[in-house]
């Protein structure tokens, strides 16, 4: 008993020892009461709560806009790799803030005379439904909205331009700015909230009152003579909220129970599945392979019928296994990189106020684990009989790589043509491809070696010297059915987990599932396996063993019905008229489909283990 009491006494006196940590990029500011508050403007994205009319976005700061720039001189701030990627370009702005002193009325600046080609570009920017964004310490600035179904309130990051009314442009030149803050028990204060309400005011400066609420909106006429006056007022509200659970209202989830039936619908499928598998490889595969093990050659044991009349071809070789090798083993890169970043994200490591670390660790994850592409490739391509070991190191240390790379390339040239802020600076790029030649390359070469290294994997059965001749199939046994009938069941455990992804891409919003994103991830893996053992298995009972390519496609006919989706996203969903943006969608979505098809497409290697184990 003495010694229990001794140890309950240390365990309550262990958390005094205890020190608590932030992660890198996401400790809490404290202010003094006076103390200046920093806002700094973020690019103009497309936005909208219906269609979404672009997908290119700009520079706070870029001439035709004629924003109010610092007295001081604009000061680009320090970004991440990933942020960069994603086309954050953060600046520093002439508001002045200070903590808990509100500002009635403060004129920003008045701008000098637009030109008509200037105003045009405003006012059409304006029409097209831009968002401003900003951020105050760390914070996105925000409307505030209400939930119908609950009646709590919660943020939309970004506020408008402008609005249109009649087909009048009409822009927001005046900003309500409200910041919540949280006093502290040192009596410091913490932001917990920003949220701006634009208006357009056709503000006259010689008006004693010249941010009056009776005031006309503001139209920016287009004959070159017409100015902007920018006003901003600022209050601040003392909060309840304490700065660990500040986002918290930013990553509001409207309606959880769609991302539950999501999941639902996806286990349904995986339990349905499981079923059929677990039925076909109890009652006939580990039976099958054993009882040909011990019999060997001995056709007159038993007559033979559907797949087992197959069994000496099985592990045949597929045509071009060089190919073959270098998908799967990026597939394999793919998975686990991503599966590492979900895990990353659900603990919490990838917080949104840490702006660009998703992108940054996508990245780096990358090419980190192009190890396990190497090690998997060299040991199917060896597995399958190839001798060209050196052409197979160098295609899986380029191929997928230098095709993400070259198409991203091309499409920042779009972006460079429409002078859009998510062109991606030439010394990133530079900075990219240095960081894959000397991680990415070496670690793949590397993995490589040790796969070569190992010995050759033995197959269980035995492979007929002369090719049996393969019958005439049935029409949904064929290639181009039978595989486009298998990647419909994972497209349907994904396809509403995919909704709520495209539009946090297309209309700039923040993703905030990841934990049923997880669990989706998870489910989509299992899904593509079960689904490819069930069409190999009735293909070998049609006498069919080419499975191998077939394992490979049956997956990642997955990613044909992504791409398939983002048309149909395309149409419903966005209203873009401007070829530069359509060129940007679809290349973008099939960039994303393609890896999709990759990442799932590796699964034929669980086919593999099923047929030898």
């Amino acid at each position: 008993m003495k010694s229990l009491k001794q140890v309950a006494i240390a365990l309550t006196a262990f958390p005094l020892f205890c020190s608590a940590f932030y992660l890198p990029g996401v400790s809490p500011h404290d202010y003094e009461k006076g103390e200046l508050v920093t806002l700094n403007v973020n690019t103009l994205s497309p936005s909208s709560s219906q269609q979404v009319k672009s997908v290119i976005s700009y520079d706070y700061y870029n001439e035709k806009l004629h924003f109010c720039k610092p007295p001081k001189g604009m000061q680009e701030q320090a970004e991440s790799l990933g942020s960069i990627i994603f086309g954050d370009r953060i600046f520093n702005s002439p508001f002045e803030l200070k903590m808990q002193q509100d500002t009635a009325c403060q004129l920003l600046c008045e701008t000098e005379p637009i030109p008509a080609d200037d105003a045009k570009f405003i006012n059409k920017v304006v029409t097209d439904g831009y968002a401003m964004n900003w951020a105050v310490d760390g914070l996105p600035a925000a409307t505030e909205d209400l939930d119908e179904h609950t009646g709590e309130k919660y943020y939309n990051i970004g506020f408008k331009l402008g609005t249109t009314y009649e087909d009048v442009p009409y822009l927001n030149n005046h900003y309500g700015i409200t910041i919540h803050y949280h006093v502290t028990n040192r009596n410091l204060n913490r932001v917990v909230g920003v949220v701006v309400k634009p208006f357009s005011r056709a503000t006259d400066t010689t008006s004693e009152n010249m941010c009056a609420d009776k005031a006309e909106p503001f139209h920016l006429k287009e004959d070159g003579k017409s100015t902007v006056v920018y006003t901003y007022s600022v209050n601040w509200i003392p909060s309840e909220t304490v700065w660990a659970t500040r986002w918290d209202g930013y990553l509001y989830v409207l309606d959880p129970s769609i991302h539950w039936f999501s999941l639902i619908n996806s286990i349904i499928i995986v339990l349905f599945l499981t079923g059929m598998v677990a039925m076909i490889l109890l009652r006939a595969l580990h039976k099958d392979i054993s009882r040909y093990n011990a019999v060997d050659a001995q056709e007159d044991v038993q007559e033979d019928y559907g797949w087992k009349l197959v069994h000496g071809d099985v592990f045949r070789p597929p045509n071009k296994p060089m190919t073959l090798a270098v998908l799967t083993g990026s597939g394999v890169q793919l998975v686990v990189m991503t599966g590492v970043i979900l895990v990353f994200a659900v603990f919490g490591f990838l917080s949104p106020s840490n702006r660009g670390s998703l992108g940054t660790m996508m990245i780096l994850f990358f090419m980190i684990f192009s190890c396990t592409s190497g090690y998997t490739s060299a040991r199917l391509y060896k597995m399958n009989g190839g001798e060209m070991w050196k052409m197979n190191m160098i295609l899986t240390a380029t191929l997928l790589p230098g095709t993400l790379l070259g198409g991203l390339l091309g499409l920042n040239f779009f972006l460079i043509y429409s002078n859009s802020s998510g062109a991606v600076p030439f010394g990133t790029m530079m900075a990219i491809a240095g960081l894959w030649l000397v991680i990415s390359f070496p670690l793949s070469i590397a993995g490589s070696y040790v796969g070569l290294r190992k010995p050759r994997i033995e197959q269980p059965v035995r492979t007929n010297q002369i090719p049996r001749q393969i019958p005439d199939q049935p029409t949904y046994l064929r290639m181009l059915p039978s595989i486009f009938m298998g990647g419909i069941l994972p497209f349907g455990a994904i396809f509403i987990e995919l909704y709520f992804i495209m539009n946090s891409i297309w209309f700039h919003r923040i993703y905030y599932g990841i934990g049923f994103l997880f669990l989706v991830f998870g489910v989509l893996i299992i899904t593509c396996a079960q689904v490819t053992v069930l069409m190999c298995y009735f293909h070998m009972c049609s006498e069919d063993y080419h499975w191998s390519w077939r394992a490979f496609l049956t997956a990642a006919a997955t990613g044909f019905y992504v791409y398939a989706y983002s048309f149909l996203y395309y149409f419903t969903k966005l209203n873009i008229n401007t070829f530069t943006s359509t060129v940007l969608y679809f290349g973008y979505s099939s960039i994303i489909s393609v890896l999709l098809a990759i990442m799932t497409g590796k699964v034929q290697l669980a086919i593999f283990r099923v047929f030898t184990f």
